[in-house]
């Protein structure tokens, strides 16, 4: 099965998108669905036709429109079936492939090894079926991928849900403790780091569950809808902490993007968190050396308070503190703001610090 990395490189994006094709529900799915049923077996080659074909011999030509059942009925022939990019037609039907032997295969059964050659040749999606072991093998540039039953897949997804509800308890434990210190003006950069790794935790558990939803196709409803409440807000978070926090002239969705590739072993390393926004130095002096956030987080939880006010009041006051301690005449100064807007920060800032001061001390 394709490893999953932090971030889906162009590989492994590419097989999300097979997975969405050959989900259930879809018609390709139901073909081979009954080709598995069958125990036929079969060789299923979707898109790059020019150099698919080069590797073509014999076979005959059809170019009629695609349906399951057809599929179904060529697959009980031995050759391979050539299907256009977008699944709407059958080209080819009785193909017999002919890759270059040259290109290394890991696979044994002649079925399996042309598909894996195929599909290192070309930009094809290769589908290979196993005629006695009802195995549907995905072949995408160098990537093999054995499609589940969903049952198992099902399974999978809901133990991923339920560790996902743990991270997800476990972030909001770490949030609200820091929003209490920051009204308290009490942070360190130990609070800030500890909040981006659970972020990045969850999220990483959430990427998981994406690729099993994929798979799943009509199946996976439910368990995407459990996921997009779970994950609500969590990147949108993620960022603006990048935000109050940074050191460094890089662009949070740069720092954003350098978190998420960070391997399991150095997101756990509290220091090269730290580096990524800047600190730099031992960690007995940078962990617990104190931190003063800007206020775009806290600042986007005011009710219809536009990002774009949000930078303004920033870059007037400089920090979070300093916002906290402003009259209503400081806001009503700021372009964008006026006095109903500055009351209504005044008092959303207030209902916010008396919430977080509750949730830390029940």
């Amino acid at each position: 099965m394709a490893a999953r990395s932090n971030r889906p490189d162009r590989k492994e994006q590419r097989l999300a998108n097979v997975l969405k094709r050959v989900a259930p529900g879809t018609t390709l799915r139901e073909g081979l669905e009954n080709i598995v049923s069958a125990r036929t077996g079969a060789l299923v080659i979707i898109g790059d036709i020019p150099n698919v074909i080069k590797l073509c011999n014999g076979g005959f030509e059809l170019n009629c429109p695609f349906s399951p059942q057809k599929l179904y009925e060529l697959a009980k022939m031995d050759g391979a079936i050539i299907l256009d990019e977008e699944i709407d037609r059958i080209l080819l039907a009785n193909v017999h492939l002919v890759p270059d032997s040259s290109q290394p295969t890991s696979e044994t059964g002649m079925r399996h090894r042309t598909a894996q050659r195929v599909a290192r040749q070309t930009k094809a999606t290769v589908i290979s079926i196993s005629q006695r072991r009802d195995i549907v093998s995905l072949y995408i540039d160098e990537i093999k991928y054995v499609l589940a039953d969903v049952r198992v897949i099902i399974a999978k997804a809901n133990q991923a849900l339920q560790a996902l509800e743990r991270y997800k308890a476990r972030l909001n434990e770490v949030i609200s403790n820091l929003n209490g210190l920051e009204f308290e003006n009490l942070v360190t950069v130990t609070d800030v780091v500890t909040v981006l790794q659970r972020s990045e935790m969850a999220r990483r558990v959430a990427q998981e569950i994406e690729q099993y939803i994929s798979e799943l196709g009509t199946e996976g409803r439910l368990i995407n809808m459990q996921m997009e409440e779970l994950m609500a807000n969590v990147e949108m978070d993620i960022l603006l902490v990048i935000r109050d926090y940074i050191l460094n002239r890089k662009r949070p969705e740069n720092v954003r993007s350098e978190l998420g590739k960070l391997s399991g072993e150095h997101l756990l390393d509290p220091m090269r968190v730290c580096q990524l926004l800047g600190y730099d130095g031992e960690a007995f002096r940078i962990l617990d050396k104190p931190a003063y956030p800007r206020g775009y987080r806290l600042l986007r939880k005011v009710p219809r308070l536009p990002m774009t006010v949000i930078n303004k009041i920033v870059n007037r006051f400089g920090n979070l503190q300093s916002v906290l301690d402003a009259e209503i005449e400081d806001l009503d100064e700021v372009d964008g703001v006026g006095k109903v807007r500055a009351e209504a920060i005044k008092d959303s800032l207030k209902r916010l610090k008396e919430h977080s001061l509750l949730e830390r001390f029940i």
